[in-house]
C-alpha cells in the first residue's frame, strides 16, 4: 500500500522546488523555453518530413511552404507549453504565497496547455488529444492501482481491444465517406470488399465485375501457357506453376452469392491472411533494425540474431490471425443466413480479437478505445442526440496533459516510461532536477519513487544549467 496523503500544501521559495539551479524565475523559464524550442524543432522537422515523404508525390512550392509553416507552428506550440508551464508555477506561488497540491503541477500544466493548444493547427488538435488521453488513461489507472483502489484484470487490454474494435468495424461496414485515419488502416488490413462503398458499386455493376474476373483468368492462363513453353525445364518456373495451381484451386472453391469478394471464401481468407502476416513480419523486423541501427554498426553479427528472434512473429500472428478469423466468421455468417449485413462485423470483430493475446499492447488497446469513443460521440452529434461541444477535444487535451505533468512531478512511478523520457528530453533534464524533497510533506514518497524511475529509465537528476 502506498503512503497516505499527509499535507495539502507547503511553504517555500520557487528555488526550493521549481528551479534549484537558479534563483531567477525569469532565467529558469527562459532556459526551459529555449531548450524546448530546439528540441521541438528537431522533433517536428523529422515528423513533418516523414509524413511529407509518405505522400509519394512530387512536392510543389505550395506543399513545401505548408510543410515549413506546419513545422514552425507545431514548434511554437510545444515550446510555449514548456515556457508557460514553468511561468505559471512561479506565478501561482507568488500569488498564493505557498505551493498547494493542485498548483505544484496540475493547474500550471492545464493553463499552459490551454494557452498553447490555440497555437497548434486545428487539424492536429484531435490527434494530440487522442495521444495524451491514451497515456493519461493508463496513468490514472496506475494511480488507482498504486493506491489499492482496485486490482488489475488479467488480459484486460484484450477485453478493451475486443469491445472497441467490434464497434469500429461496425462503423467501418455501415458508414460511408470515411476519412478518418483508423478507417484507412482497416481498409488496408481488412480490405475494400468489406466496405459499404464497394458493396454499393458491386450491386450497381454486377456483370462488369464478373467479366473482369473472367478476362483476368483467361489472360493469366494464356500468359502461363506462353511462358511455360519458354521455361519448360526451369525448376523456378515449375515452382511458380505449382504456386499458381494452388492459388487457382483455392479460387475455384465455392462461395455464397452474398459474399462480396470475387473468388472463393477459402482464397479470400487464406490469401489475405498470408499477405497481412508477411507485412507484420517485415514491419516488426524493419522496426527492430531501425531501433538497433547504432548497435548493428558496432556489431554487425547481431543482424542474424535480430532477424531470427521468435518474438518477431508476434505482431504477424496477431494481424494475420485477426484478418483470417474476421473473414472466416463473416463468410460463415453469410453462408448460414445467405445474406450480407454490417451486423456481422460485431461477432466477427469480437472473435478475431482473440489473436490480440499474441501481441497484447496497452497503447494499441487504449488508442482503439479512445478512437471508438470519439466516433461514437461524433455519430451522436450527427444524429442530434447530444449537442456539439466545439472545444471539447482541446479541453480534454488540457486535462489529460495536466494529469501527466502531475504524475511526472508527484507520482513519476505511475507515468509511462516512454513519456517520462520524452519530458526529460524536451526539458533538457529539468523535469528530473526539479527538487522532489519538498514534496515529501505530501506523504507520497515522491523523492524515493523518482530515484527508482531514474534508475529504470537510465536518466539522471545530477545536471547543471547556466540558466
Amino acid at each position: 500500500m502506498p503512503a497516505q496523503l499527509s499535507k495539502f500544501s507547503f511553504e517555500g521559495p520557487c528555488r526550493d522546488y521549481v528551479h534549484p539551479w537558479t534563483e531567477s524565475c525569469v532565467s529558469a523559464t527562459t532556459g526551459l523555453g529555449l531548450h524546448c524550442l530546439q528540441e521541438s524543432l528537431r522533433i517536428y522537422t523529422t515528423v513533418y518530413i516523414i509524413a511529407f515523404l509518405m505522400r509519394r508525390k512530387r512536392p510543389t512550392k505550395e506543399d513545401v511552404k505548408k510543410t515549413l509553416l506546419g513545422i514552425l507552428q507545431s514548434t511554437a506550440f510545444l515550446s510555449w507549453s514548456a515556457f508557460s508551464y514553468s511561468m505559471w508555477i512561479c506565478l501561482l506561488r507568488q500569488a498564493l504565497g505557498r505551493f498547494y497540491i493542485p498548483t505544484v503541477s496540475f493547474l500550471p500544466s492545464f493553463l499552459s496547455s490551454l494557452s498553447a493548444i490555440v497555437i497548434e493547427r486545428a487539424s492536429r488538435r484531435t490527434l494530440l488529444c487522442l495521444y495524451v488521453s491514451n497515456v493519461a488513461t493508463e496513468t490514472l489507472f496506475k494511480m488507482g492501482l498504486w493506491r489499492g483502489y482496485y486490482s488489475s484484470i488479467s488480459r484486460g487490454e484484450v477485453y478493451i481491444f475486443a469491445l472497441s474494435v467490434a464497434v469500429l468495424l461496425y462503423f467501418f461496414r455501415s458508414k460511408t465517406n470515411k476519412q478518418d485515419q483508423v478507417y484507412k488502416i482497416f481498409r488496408m488490413i481488412i480490405g475494400r470488399y468489406e466496405e459499404t462503398e464497394y458493396l454499393r458499386k458491386k450491386d450497381s455493376h454486377p456483370e462488369t465485375s464478373s467479366r473482369n474476373i473472367a478476362t483476368d483468368s483467361a489472360k493469366n492462363d494464356r500468359s502461363i501457357h506462353r511462358s511455360s513453353a519458354r521455361h519448360k525445364f526451369s525448376i523456378l518456373w515449375k515452382s511458380f506453376e505449382t504456386y499458381k495451381y494452388i492459388i487457382n484451386s483455392l479460387k475455384a472453391q465455392s462461395r455464397d452469392a452474398s459474399c462480396p469478394h470475387p473468388y472463393s471464401c477459402a482464397h479470400y481468407i487464406l490469401a489475405d491472411s498470408a499477405r497481412i502476416f508477411s507485412y507484420g513480419v517485415c514491419g516488426q523486423i524493419a522496426l527492430k533494425l531501425i531501433l538497433q541501427f547504432k548497435r548493428l554498426l558496432q556489431k554487425p553479427k547481431l543482424l542474424k540474431t535480430i532477424i531470427f528472434q521468435r518474438d518477431n512473429l508476434n505482431l504477424a500472428i496477431f494481424l494475420g490471425g485477426f484478418v483470417g478469423l474476421y473473414k472466416l466468421v463473416s463468410c460463415t455468417l453469410r453462408r448460414i443466413f445467405h445474406k450480407d449485413s454490417h451486423i456481422y462485423a460485431i461477432p466477427a470483430g469480437l472473435i478475431a480479437s482473440v489473436t490480440f493475446m499474441a501481441y497484447p499492447n496497452t497503447t494499441i488497446a487504449l488508442y482503439i478505445m479512445w478512437k471508438t469513443l470519439q466516433l461514437l460521440w461524433n455519430n451522436a452529434v450527427e444524429n442530434e442526440k447530444v449537442p456539439e461541444i466545439k472545444w471539447f477535444a482541446s479541453l480534454l487535451y488540457c486535462f489529460s496533459t495536466a494529469v501527466l505533468f502531475h504524475a511526472a512531478i508527484l507520482e513519476p512511478q505511475n507515468l509511462r516510461s516512454s513519456y517520462w523520457r520524452f519530458l526529460y528530453t524536451v526539458s533538457g533534464g529539468r523535469i528530473a532536477v526539479m527538487s522532489r524533497l519538498p514534496m515529501n510533506v505530501f506523504g507520497l514518497e515522491t523523492y524515493k519513487n523518482l530515484q527508482d524511475v531514474l534508475r529504470k529509465t537510465k536518466t539522471t537528476d545530477q545536471l547543471t544549467f547556466s540558466f
